[in-house]
This record gives structure tokens, C-alpha cells and sequence, in this order.
């Protein structure tokens, strides 16, 4: 996984809510690392108890993930009309997107944006 949790731009010069925000996504790149570390772990391991006790770690890493992705939510207002948008919905998960591009009820430039 790419290396995000160095700044690309002065610290000094970024708002406090950027930091945070950058601080979110790392916390939230790092937790799904760990379950997918997990489930490596899991898938090769023999031995049932350690499987049993590593299963459990996984999904609290999950629980992790989860509970930073809302607070980016409720945080990033962008971010959370992507979620509105594509979260539990039914269907294939790109066949929306081109739905409304090809009716033109979606701009290029207005992702994320509703008409």
C-alpha cells in the first residue's frame, strides 16, 4: 500500500480540518490493511484456535474502518454525498453512474453533485 502518511504540501500551511482529514484517510488506509492482512493469515493458517482468534481480529479491524469512515462522513460533506449515492443500492455498482451520464442528469463535472 502507498505510503500516505507524509504531506504532500507544507504542514504548516494546511487548515486544521485538512489535517484531520489526512489523518482519517491514513487511520482508514491502515485499518483495511490489517484486515487484509488478516485474511491472508487466514486463509494459510492450520491451526483452527489461532484461525478462530485472528477471524476475531479481522472483523475488529472492520469495526475500525467503519467507525472512521463515519466520522470522514460527517466530516467531509463531498465525500458523504458519494456514500448516499452508491452505498446499498441494488443493482450492478457502475451501471447508475452511466445511467445518469448518458441521460445527462450527470455532468463530468458535477460527480458527486445532484442536479
Amino acid at each position: 500500500m502507498a505510503n500516505s502518511a507524509g504531506y504532500h504540501e507544507p504542514f504548516e500551511s494546511l487548515s486544521p480540518k485538512t489535517r484531520d482529514l489526512h489523518r482519517a484517510y491514513t487511520s482508514l488506509q491502515e485499518e483495511l490493511e490489517a484486515v487484509d492482512w488478516y485474511q491472508q493469515r487466514i486463509d494459510v493458517i492450520a491451526d483452527a484456535e489461532l484461525k478462530s482468534i485472528l477471524e476475531h481480529n479481522r472483523d475488529e479491524e472492520k469495526e475500525h474502518a467503519a467507525m472512521i469512515l463515519e466520522w470522514i462522513r460527517r466530516n467531509d460533506p463531498a465525500f458523504a454525498r458519494q456514500l448516499d449515492r452508491k452505498l446499498e443500492k441494488p443493482g450492478p455498482i457502475a451501471e447508475e453512474e452511466e445511467k445518469e451520464e448518458a441521460s445527462g442528469e450527470l455532468e463530468p463535472g458535477d460527480r458527486g453533485k445532484r442536479k
